[in-house]
């Protein structure tokens, strides 16, 4: 799958659109050598150095001088993504190499031009990898800069301010900030129309309820209590924001989405395939009987056997909804074991799973992983 989606992003087409481009803005562009050499150099590389090598590239055939340098790079860029879209509209990977060699060549003598240049490029394709460099080196500046992109017309400068500065972002290298210098960008943008940035402001907000989870859930009471968005959109900001924080069975974010971890009900669990096989499907059923009619939201963390007699807990979303007094709520469920996951390898030995009924364990059975045949 990694070796399709590099190749989907960066081949003969998009290196030839990427080379058309730069070619508009760099006199005497030579786009059939930065073809050549851009393509020879894919095979060895991983998606993200591949945009580096596209970077090494083209500014073989770009002057040293950095405000000249700036000046081709925007000539070079595409035409903006469309500002009437309002979710989902990421950008082509290759429209990143302006931005890419501006941070490179104009961050440390050069940085209000650099930004200008980010400013821009971001506007084609999410700058947020690389003004996390100017976040470290310039933190101060950079955060004035976000302050005031926060507030800009266009839906993908406002993106960047969120997703620019998460401290969990995936593939990005940290940027070591207090939640108290991003909280104030969140509150400007957690009123945002566009569905774009406020699932960035909700998965910024996730990463950190790792970091600071009660200042988490007082930004959203506030902004709740502010009506900054209707109950629908507002319900789903939180639920997002909190899906970490609801696999831990936190208190305070069981009760903020409706959740009474103490409401009395009878659970049972019963495993259909106590013997599994990996690559094979663990089976098991629940039944949860409120007393009372509540909210219920039912999770299930497996406790997987690992080396030396270690263990390691991964929680799974089961099932959600409302439950009727003296009315079972039943549950199926099928678990594949994959023996062939990339980022989680099942090993054979004892294992568990556990029913989390509105954050609280209620029951606990065990099960068996033995290896393939």
């Amino acid at each position: 799958m990694a070796a399709l989606l590099k190749d989907q992003l960066f081949n003969r087409d998009t290196v030839g659109q990427l080379a058309g481009n730069l070619a508009q803005g760099i006199p005497g562009f030579d786009t059939g050598r930065f073809q050549a050499e851009a393509l020879a150099g894919f095979a060895e590389r991983e998606l993200m150095a591949r945009l580096d090598w596209l970077a090494d590239c083209a500014e073989e055939q770009l002057p040293g001088d950095f405000p000249a340098m700036a000046e081709m790079l925007q000539a070079a860029m595409p035409p903006p993504l469309d500002p009437s879209l309002n979710d989902d509209d990421f950008g082509h990977f290759v429209d990143a190499v302006p931005g890419i060699l501006a941070a490179r060549h104009g961050m440390e003598d050069h940085r209000p031009l650099a930004m200008k240049v980010l400013y821009e490029a971001t506007q084609r394709f999410s700058m947020e990898f690389w003004i996390r460099d100017f976040l470290i080196r310039w933190p101060g500046e950079t955060l004035a800069d976000l302050a005031r992109w926060a507030e800009d017309d266009n839906y993908h400068v406002r993106r960047l301010v969120s997703e620019g500065t998460r401290p969990r972002l995936p593939w990005a290298k940290a940027v070591g900030l207090d939640p108290d210098q991003t909280l104030p960008l969140l509150d400007r943008l957690a009123g945002d129309p566009t569905r774009y940035v406020t699932r960035s402001v909700a998965n910024h907000l996730n990463d950190l309820t790792r970091l600071a989870p009660e200042k988490v859930l007082h930004r959203l009471k506030k902004w709740s209590a502010e009506a900054r968005h209707t109950d629908k959109e507002m319900s789903w900001i939180t639920r997002h924001a909190l899906r970490t924080l609801i696999k831990q069975g936190n208190p305070g974010a069981m009760a903020m989405l409706g959740y009474n971890p103490d409401a009395p009900a009878d659970v049972s669990l019963a495993i259909g395939t106590p013997v599994v096989r990996i690559g094979e499907k663990l089976s098991f059923s629940c039944s949860v009987a409120a007393h009372t009619d509540l909210p219920v939201l039912i999770d299930y963390r497996i406790t997987f056997a690992r080396p030396g007699g270690k263990t390691a807990d991964k929680v799974f979303k089961l099932k959600h909804g409302q439950a009727r007094a003296g009315k079972a709520m039943t549950v199926q469920k099928s678990h594949h074991l994959k023996g062939d996951a990339t980022t989680f390898t099942v090993h054979p030995g004892p294992h568990s799973v556990t029913l989390q009924v509105n954050g609280r364990d209620r029951v606990s059975a065990p099960f068996t992983v033995v290896a393939p045949d």
